[in-house]
C-alpha cells in the first residue's frame, strides 16, 4: 500500500529556511514523479514544485522560483523540498504526492496522483 510520511514543518522567522521531507513507506519512489502542494488558511490549493522520476524535469510556481528547490534521493526513499527565504505569505499546510511516471517524462501538479502525505504545517511569522 502506498504511503508517504512527510516531516520538517514548524515555524520559522521571514527570511529563514526549513527542509521538508517526503519518505514513500511500502512502495520504491523510483518510478514515480514527486509534486509539492500547499494550502494557505482560507485559499485553495496550489501547486509548488514538481520533478519527474528520472530528476530531469522539475517545475517551481513562479512565487517561489529562486527561493524553493525540489530534490530526490532514490536510494533513500525520499524526496526533499528545500526552502530558502521564507515570507509570511509562504505559511500554509504543505502536502506531497507521487504519480507513476515510468519514463521520466512526467513533472505533474495535479491529476493522476496515486497517494498524498499527511500534510505538515509551514508558518512563518515574526
Amino acid at each position: 500500500q502506498l504511503q508517504l510520511v512527510q516531516s520538517g514543518g514548524g515555524l520559522v522567522q521571514p527570511g529563514g529556511s526549513l527542509r521538508l521531507s517526503c519518505a514513500a513507506s511500502g512502495f520504491a519512489l523510483d518510478y514515480y514523479a514527486i509534486g509539492w502542494f500547499r494550502q494557505a488558511p482560507g485559499k485553495e490549493r496550489e501547486g509548488v514544485s514538481c520533478i519527474s522520476s528520472g530528476g530531469g524535469i522539475t517545475n517551481y510556481a513562479d512565487s517561489v522560483k529562486g527561493r524553493f528547490t525540489i530534490s530526490r534521493d532514490n536510494a533513500k526513499n525520499t524526496v526533499y523540498l528545500q526552502m530558502n527565504s521564507l515570507k509570511p505569505d509562504d505559511t500554509a499546510v504543505y502536502y506531497c504526492a507521487v504519480k507513476w511516471d515510468p519514463y521520466g517524462s512526467t513533472c505533474p501538479q495535479e491529476g493522476g496522483l496515486a497517494a498524498w502525505g499527511q500534510g505538515t504545517l509551514v508558518t512563518v511569522s515574526s
